[in-house]
């Protein structure tokens, strides 16, 4: 199958923001979550090209004199960051029960799906929500900056798991059935090397698109959870932080401070997800085969 151009720069653009981000410390202009490096004086200033703004700040700043640039970079740092991490735990949760669903089945097999449908009958963001607050009520800490981000995490992986669970079990369910999984079995091998070393690798491929997939997904749930005022911290932003701090301005005037966090957003779920629809067309074998 051949790889669309728009896919191809989708890819570029999706490695080079992870990769801003990865590095932020080291190609940010300055540090937005030192407050010692605030200065009001130089709050809301707008974009240079406007003829108002200032060199130093190259897309303005914001209420508290902080470079949008910086924050922008260290914004998608903490989205891709949170979002890779849930994204990661939830793939972990889903294939080791979907392994064992598929694998041995019966009563097992029903406890997870019947937990999966459970919890696929609350919407994304609500459940979210819940566990978001549920956490923050049982911990006196958990909106501080050190618990925040494993909350967000676990808030987004809570749901995402279900899919990868369903999609192994049904892999795992057509590998146990073929010929080389009923001979591991024969000669003796104990049932945790045969999910491990037979059957997982063979239904990695549609978990490593579905993971692609969700990536966007997960950022983009982190940025509403923020933006609801449940995710980061001002003095620590993502992307929907910094949204949702901009938000406030929008209608005076003040609207660089929303608009280029949310171009940013827009950009890095879009790439992501154009690289992660190609995934998922290229693992097709329907369309492979037509192909």
């Amino acid at each position: 199958m051949r790889v669309p151009g728009s896919v191809i720069v989708a890819g570029i653009v999706a490695t080079l923001m992870i990769l801003a981000a990865i590095v932020a410390p080291a190609i940010a202009p300055y540090d937005p979550t030192d407050m010692a490096t605030y200065n009001l004086i130089d709050s809301e200033l707008p974009p240079v090209w406007t003829g108002e703004g200032d060199a130093r700040f190259p897309l303005g700043t914001d209420n508290q004199g902080r470079d949008l640039l910086s924050a922008i970079i260290y914004g998608a740092r903490v989205s891709v960051g949170i979002g890779g991490a849930a994204v990661l735990l939830a793939a972990t949760i889903g294939v080791s029960l979907g392994l064992l669903a598929g694998y041995f089945g019966g009563w097992i097999d029903a406890v997870v799906m019947r937990a999966g449908d459970i919890i696929m009958s609350f919407p994304t963001i609500l459940l979210a929500l819940l566990v978001s607050g549920l956490a923050r009520a049982l911990m006196p800490d958990g909106g501080s900056v050190g618990w925040t981000p494993f909350i967000l995490i676990g808030a987004i992986a809570i749901h995402d798991w279900v899919q990868y669970a369903r999609t192994v079990r049904a892999a795992a369910m057509v590998e146990g059935a073929k010929d080389y999984v009923k001979a591991a079995r024969v000669i003796g091998l104990p049932g945790r090397r045969i999910m491990l070393h037979h059957i997982l690798p063979n239904v990695m491929s549609p978990v490593l698109v579905i993971a692609t997939i969700n990536l966007a997904g997960a950022v983009l749930t982190e940025a509403t959870l923020s933006f609801l005022g449940v995710g980061m911290p001002p003095n620590y932003p993502s992307l929907g932080t910094l949204i949702r701090i901009g938000n406030e301005f929008v209608f005076s005037g003040i609207w660089w401070i929303a608009l280029f966090p949310a171009i940013t957003l827009v950009i890095l779920v879009l790439a992501v997800n154009m690289v992660g629809d190609h995934l998922r067309d290229r693992f097709n074998p329907k369309l492979r085969g037509r192909s």
